[in-house]
């Protein structure tokens, strides 16, 4: 089990002495990016760009024509970092017009990624055009052998964290999969018996159009690229990189924790910001499971129940459940009518990031994507964790087990179901002032954010990336000019 003591103050105190070394133009990289087309993927790489673009390295972005407009107010650096707008092939069984995940539920995801595969020719075509040192990429499992052809370096920059590739890309039986692979590093991650089931049906998923099972795409995108990159640390992460060079004999090169910039929106929506000042500072519980994830009806009753039990105010941010067509249709009977006031259910896009440093929110119900979790760490609110699928809940037992900054929600063994009762219970341990485990998982989250936004640690690893993508680069000089 990971432990606190590699926050000493030594170390930080030499974080903090690391200044930007800016490149000189000479010294200037061209980098490709080429995410999977889902919302949080788009945006992780958009983070990691800005850091880069900011030391004068040059962009080009790769993104689907109407998705565009979606994301480009995340870039900090238009003069750097350039969308490269492409059409996606129409594949038959996907709406037309689908872009990215947001476009389709998740059983028509491997249809997305065959499109995304019949690319190849445009994002070729731009390869040779722009000559870029690198591409940075997940999922396309062709791209490696593509861009070694022409010169071009490959890094696999994953959008989920390492414990998480780590755990899940392993073609093994469903029974294997409850624990970790040989080698894995001691640990409290382990998954639920339906846990299991999901990960295994989604690793021997076929893709469309092949005899490839997912598992076998992603163990390839492992073994032929030229590094693998994360957005992590190797204080929280070590174990888990170190299983990784040695499985894959590669560079694992690591960016630090790449937090997002403050929003360009100043402020918080003016009606929502007058809802939350209404109540005491950190009491307010507010609960958001990303842009994809959507709850069955019966749960998604279940956890707005839950907070109902807890007596605090809390706000949702929920796609409506699988059988709804919208939040309202969904809620618990006469549930308006009992809360009153004290709570609001979402079905659209929020203000993360504002209302989680709004004084009145104590406490952060997450669904456990990395991005999401970011955003949580540096906060002062209480993690409460319920992860949905895939790396989640790798995520959820990294945070709720190996470093003990969050409490998860409990769940049953065999159904993955989880009831009011846990979500009251959870929330309430992650809240209390009276509550040991609470307090135990304040003071460690307390000490984990100290670290993550202490005075020039990010900087450092950022350099510090960049001067390995050199060192990367020189091993094998690019072949086109």
């Amino acid at each position: 089990m990971f432990r606190l003591l590699q926050l000493t103050p030594d170390f930080i105190k030499n974080q903090a002495s690391v200044e930007v070394k800016y490149m000189d133009e000479k010294d200037s990289l061209k980098i490709m990016m080429y995410p999977w087309f889902a919302m949080g993927h788009l945006t992780a790489y958009l983070h990691i760009s800005n850091k880069l673009a900011e030391r004068g390295h040059e962009i080009f972005f790769i993104v689907p024509s109407r998705t565009q407009s979606k994301i480009s107010h995340h870039s900090r650096h238009p003069n750097l970092i350039r969308f490269c707008p492409i059409l996606i092939p129409h594949v038959d069984g996907l709406p037309h017009g689908t872009e990215t995940t947001a476009d389709v539920p998740f059983s028509k995801y491997s249809l997305l990624r065959h499109a995304m595969d019949l690319t190849r020719p445009a994002v070729e075509s731009l390869m040779l055009e722009l000559s870029p040192n690198f591409v940075f990429f997940d999922f396309a499992h062709w791209l490696p052998a593509v861009s070694s052809r022409l010169g071009i370096k490959s890094l696999h920059y994953c959008s989920i964290s390492p414990a998480a590739v780590a755990f899940l890309f392993r073609d093994e039986s469903v029974e294997a999969l409850r624990d970790p692979p040989a080698g894995f590093p001691p640990s409290m991650i382990k998954l639920r018996t339906c846990e299991a089931h999901v990960v295994n049906t989604i690793n021997n998923l076929k893709e469309h159009g092949s005899d490839m099972k997912y598992v076998h795409g992603m163990i390839k995108v492992n073994d032929e690229c030229d590094a693998i990159g994360f957005r992590s640390c190797r204080e929280m992460e070590g174990p888990y990189l170190e299983y990784l060079e040695k499985r894959f004999n590669k560079p694992v090169i690591l960016a630090g924790p790449v937090l997002p910039e403050p929003p360009m929106a100043v402020t918080l929506d003016e009606g929502m910001r007058k809802w939350l000042d209404q109540f005491e500072p950190k009491s307010v519980i507010f609960c958001a499971f990303g842009s994809e994830a959507r709850l069955r009806t019966d749960q998604f009753q279940e956890l707005l129940r839950g907070f109902e039990l807890t007596g605090f105010p809390f706000l949702a941010a929920l796609k409506p459940p699988l059988e709804e067509s919208s939040v309202h249709d969904a809620l618990p009977e006469n549930f308006l009518q009992r809360i009153g006031g004290r709570g609001i259910v979402h079905g659209y896009w929020v203000q993360q990031q504002l209302i989680l440093s709004h004084p009145s929110v104590g406490c952060f119900v997450t669904h456990c994507g990395w991005n999401s979790l970011s955003e949580g760490l540096v906060s002062e609110c209480a993690l409460v964790l319920v992860p949905h699928v895939g790396d989640q809940l790798i995520n959820a037992r990294l945070m709720g087990g190996d470093l003990r900054v969050g409490v998860e929600v409990e769940k049953g063994d065999e159904d993955g179901a989880f009831g009011r009762e846990g979500v009251s219970k959870a929330i309430q341990i992650a809240m209390a002032d009276d509550s040991e485990i609470g307090k135990e998982i304040r003071a460690n989250h307390c000490k984990w954010r100290e670290f993550l936004l202490k005075e020039g640690l990010e900087n450092s690893y950022i350099d510090e990336f960049v001067r390995k993508l050199h060192s990367l680069c020189s091993n094998n000089p690019k072949k086109i000019k």
